[in-house]
């Protein structure tokens, strides 16, 4: 089975009474719920208030695809935190970045850009055009998809270039934007899925529920390739000689010295 968490904020749930009409049960509650009719999937959530942010190291440790929902608290997420996650991706697990975690700290991080766009809040209709039907995140949709209600993100979107990007949008404001795009760091592979405000019923759409599975599918890790030994905490990994050697000069101190 694969280990996926999810994480959210799961403050707009708590503090407004309109968003928790549409998500009692928290966004990483609606998205655990549409998850879980795959059986190979083995699913735990986390949230910001929790301690250390719901992030453990023996949570992360084996997950395969960490799903990231952020929007109004992405200060308080602590810096070992993006660490820890941020190592995890390095070695090899998925990472599913929604709608306004654009602008989280682990994101920015993989980024390594500021992350900023254009954006209104109109509830105004989006058309998600596929660019790509024959990749596996794009699996079952059609050429593209429709949500009535949305938040406009618009270009420029200061990311570097993606490997690739698999949905454009179209908002009825006139606006366009790259509304998901891939990403490779280390081992691990990242997506940026644009819907999702938290105002708007998006994640009860069926096809945004399919875009999200195929990602987590395809996002998996395939096995480990190699541990990600300098961060947080460098250790040496200064290896034996092949062939014999003499060491010739002097050695002065170095942080991966055993």
């Amino acid at each position: 089975m694969s280990k996926i968490l999810i994480w959210n904020e799961y403050l707009h749930e708590v503090e407004n009474k309109s968003v928790a009409n549409y998500y009692p049960n928290g966004i990483h509650g609606c998205i655990k719920e549409f998850l879980s009719q795959d059986s190979t999937l083995n699913i735990e959530t986390a949230t910001l208030r929790e301690e250390n942010n719901g992030i453990t190291e023996d949570k992360i440790k084996d997950c395969d695809v960490l799903i990231w929902w952020g929007h109004k608290a992405h200060d308080e997420v602590l810096e070992a935190t993006v660490n820890r996650v941020q190592k995890r991706v390095l070695e090899g697990m998925g990472l599913l970045i929604l709608h306004s975690g654009h602008h989280s700290k682990i994101f920015k991080r993989l980024m390594g850009t500021n992350c900023n766009l254009t954006w209104r809040e109109y509830g105004e209709k989006e058309r998600l055009w596929i660019c790509n039907p024959g990749h596996p995140i794009c699996e079952g949709l059609d050429a593209y998809f429709e949500l009535e209600m949305e938040e406009m993100y618009g270009e420029p979107f200061q990311v570097p270039s993606p490997d690739e990007t698999l949905f454009t949008s179209w908002f009825e404001g006139g606006e366009t934007f790259r509304s998901g795009l891939l990403y490779k760091r280390g081992n691990g592979k990242i997506f940026y899925f644009r819907p999702g405000h938290e105002a708007y019923p998006t994640y009860l759409d069926k096809n945004v529920q399919k875009v999200i599975l195929n990602a987590v599918k395809y996002l998996k890790p395939s096995k480990k390739i190699w541990e990600d030994i300098h961060s947080p905490t460098p250790k040496s990994n200064r290896p034996k000689p092949i062939e014999p050697i003499s060491k010739k000069g002097f050695s002065v101190g170095h942080p991966t010295e055993e």
